[in-house]
């Protein structure tokens, strides 16, 4: 049942695909437990620097996981601390990202402003610590207390609202809400509204902030959070035999997307391409992946057909990784399935070792790791990786940072419900 040999498309859709504009990342703006901003953030990795501690935004006594990876740098060089205090956390780091992103790809106000330039934000569970204090002030106090800026501060969509308004960007614009795979889905469709021409620009990517009692409590009783709580420096270990658990984070990631020509024109650094998106179901289960990833199969099949590229030629993959035993498991496998042989020769690695897992923000945080790969020549490692588990017979790079160039890269990123996405970048 789970067998897949999919074969997409027709020599049409191959034609329609051949005259889509290209699409560049030409700015990187992450917001992550081990760094803020693109060079804070590719050193750390270089470095194999460890993102994870105790957490301190509530007092964990009462859940089982007592972890998180947090952002402690000060965010006011790039919201305004008296605007900040009228936004939810996810929406602060989400425009922290954005302005990142934008001051690295050289962009000015000017040049953003208009109809040329969209947004497409995501967030997978949206103003969650917004969400709890409201709730309660209506069990302590009433619902005539309750504030009137808990829905625009709590929505899933005010990210990319306030970043729109921000920059006067009046082009498409939108959300997405697919839980982990939210960063990945939300920069993949960002780039086909520049495809299609609807736009020049786009600020794309994910933001999350849910290292709240009510998150941890609730993602600790699913039993899927690790509880090396004496040890959260080794505590996120995709691929290990003694995984035990995935570890929460917050954190944003916006790129800055645009068409190549335009780019070009004006003497933009490109980091990387976008050569190709794929979107899947598995069709299976709320939380458990399908068997030999299925689902997962599907997407990255679908990204290599989008971008015209065969199996061999992709180097690197920034694996979904969350160091849980059936998504790590059946991750391995569905890579197995779709690069067969090539399988033994890809480098896989997890950033989420690292920066443990930021939900929603995830893919797009790992977007951007993969776009600096591509550019550097260096690709990041999987540490805590001591006692690989036997069952996933990849080459995860544990040694630390490794020297590679490669032409092509594959980002993967699947969420509760099933929903996958893969984005595959490019060297220019």
């Amino acid at each position: 049942m789970w067998a897949f040999n999919v074969q997409f498309g027709t020599s049409k859709g191959d034609d329609m695909i051949s005259g889509l504009k290209r699409v560049v990342i030409t700015g990187l703006g992450p917001v992550t437990p081990i760094g803020v901003g693109a060079k804070a953030y590719a050193e750390a990795q270089r470095a194999g620097k460890n993102g994870i501690g105790p957490i301190t935004r509530f007092d964990a006594k009462d859940t089982a996981s007592k972890i998180a990876g947090e952002v402690h740098d000060s965010l006011d060089d790039f919201v305004d601390p008296r605007e900040a205090r009228k936004l939810d956390r996810y929406t602060l780091l989400a425009l922290s990202a954005a302005e990142l992103a934008v001051r690295d790809s050289g962009l000015s106000a000017e040049d953003l402003r208009g109809e040329r330039t969209g947004t497409l934000v995501g967030s997978g569970i949206g103003g969650m610590k917004t969400f709890e204090d409201q709730a309660r002030v209506y069990v302590e106090r009433g619902a005539g207390r309750i504030s009137p800026m808990f829905i625009p501060m709590q929505i899933a969509n005010m990210a990319t609202g306030h970043i729109a308004m921000r920059y006067g960007a009046m082009g498409p614009s939108s959300t997405v809400v697919t839980a982990c795979a939210t960063g990945t889905g939300a920069i993949g469709e960002a780039a086909r509204y520049i495809q299609l021409g609807l736009a020049d620009v786009m600020l794309a990517g994910g933001a999350e902030a849910s290292i709240t009692a009510m998150a941890v409590g609730g993602f600790s009783n699913m039993k899927a959070l690790s509880t090396r709580n004496d040890d959260p420096e080794h505590a996120s270990r995709p691929f290990s035999a003694t995984r035990d658990g995935f570890v929460l984070s917050e954190g944003a990631g916006v790129v800055v997307l645009e068409e190549y020509e335009h780019a070009k024109a004006r003497g933009a650094t490109i980091y990387a391409e976008v050569a190709g998106f794929g979107v899947s179901a598995d069709a299976y289960h709320i939380t458990m992946p399908a068997p030999q990833g299925a689902g997962a199969q599907l997407a990255m099949k679908m990204a290599l057909h989008t971008a015209g590229v065969n199996p061999e030629q992709v180097g690197y993959i920034n694996a979904h990784g969350t160091s849980t035993h059936f998504n790590d498991l059946h991750e391995t496998q569905a890579i197995q399935h779709v690069f067969g042989d090539h399988a033994a020769q890809l480098a896989v690695s997890s950033t989420k070792s690292m920066t443990g897992h930021l939900l929603g923000a995830a893919g797009a945080i790992e977007a951007i790791a993969v776009a600096q790969a591509l550019a550097d020549g260096l690709l990041p490692p999987t540490i805590n990786l001591t006692d690989p588990d036997p069952e996933l017979p990849l080459d995860f790079i544990p040694e630390g940072a490794r020297e590679r160039q490669v032409d092509y890269a594959l980002s993967n990123s699947f969420a509760f419900g099933g929903q996958n996405a893969a984005l595959l970048l490019g060297r220019v």
